[in-house]
């Protein structure tokens, strides 16, 4: 499987994933619940784009900001589990460096693009709550986009940046990646080149895309509380903490297993506390989003009902 240079460098390395399931009746059953969880985000994401593109009464920034964390789970969730149940399901564990580029390309610019719409997502909710009078002119339908797509873009830098490094390296000895997907954290101990000052750019990219943005929503997040416990009517202090809620729900839980997975010094890292924390917050955070933000929203509830009367009266 690899043409072999001098020493014991490849010139076209295959990687083996050693996956995250053997064949035991336990793991069969795991399995089967992540295909059903990945099953729950496609639909759970999917309604709500379609939803929200559907419903002219959901076409404002919030809506459309929300649009697009569903759009980005959905991508997600996509770029990992169906590699993995496929490897699973065929036995065949090989993946070219060309296949563990585009994989780590949109891993990478994925998680980094939601980074900075959940920062958007918080100034949104900033403005909103402490600007309610000028919040048609603070964030503007093209604000708004702007802001998505600056989001996307760089994301997609951070993950051109982390994919030429990856490619750059030379890659030796044994090729098995202890993961369910190539992650560049996961190739590093492969490489036969020094990757120290990669890991130090991998850091810094790590402040930037992790750091900053939780700066931006603790910032937002401050403000936004002052403003609550000034208001005077309790219907919307009510209203204010129902909307912000679902927000900081998801912030914590896909900053929360970021952090632990990426701040933490790579000495530290086990090969199976790095694939649970990954199977977290790659496979269970796309599909928790959709359900938070539907069952605690009462536009999304309403719209949901909606859609579904009229798919039943056609």
């Amino acid at each position: 499987l690899l043409r072999m240079e001098s020493g014991n460098r490849t010139s076209s390395p295959v990687f083996i994933l050693l996956g995250i399931f053997n064949h035991s009746p336990t793991h069969t059953f795991l399995f089967a619940l992540v295909l059903g969880i990945f099953t729950v985000a496609i639909m759970g994401n999917s309604t709500m784009v379609l939803l929200i593109h559907l419903d002219a009464q959901l076409h404002t920034p919030m809506y459309f900001l929300l649009s697009q964390l569903s759009l980005m789970d959905l991508m997600l969730i996509c770029t990992t589990v169906p590699r993995m149940a496929f490897n699973y399901l065929t036995g065949r564990n090989s993946i070219s460096l060309a296949g563990c580029g585009a994989q780590i390309f949109f891993y990478v610019s994925l998680l980094g693009a939601e980074c900075f719409l959940l920062a958007v997502m918080a100034y949104d909710r900033y403005v909103a709550i402490c600007y309610p009078l000028r919040y048609t002119i603070l964030m503007s339908q093209k604000l708004c986009v702007l802001l998505a797509v600056a989001s996307w873009i760089l994301g997609s830098l951070d993950g051109i940046v982390v994919l030429a490094a990856a490619l750059s390296f030379s890659y030796c000895g044994s090729l098995e990646i202890h993961h369910f997907f190539c992650d560049v954290a996961g190739l590093l101990p492969l490489s036969c080149t020094d990757t120290s000052t990669f890991e130090r750019l991998l850091f810094v990219c790590c402040v930037v895309m992790l750091i900053l943005p939780v700066s931006v929503i603790v910032t937002s997040y401050s403000r936004v509380l002052l403003a609550v416990l000034h208001m005077g009517s309790g219907e919307s202090r009510h209203k204010a903490f129902a909307t912000c809620s679902s927000h900081l729900m998801v912030v914590g839980l896909y900053y929360g297993a970021a952090m632990f997975m990426y701040m933490r010094p790579a000495s530290t890292h086990t090969a199976e506390q790095d694939k649970m924390v990954s199977a977290f917050y790659t496979i269970l955070t796309p599909m928790l989003n959709p359900l938070i933000y539907s069952l605690r929203n009462r536009e999304v509830s309403r719209g949901l009902r909606k859609f579904l009367r009229r798919g039943r009266l056609l």
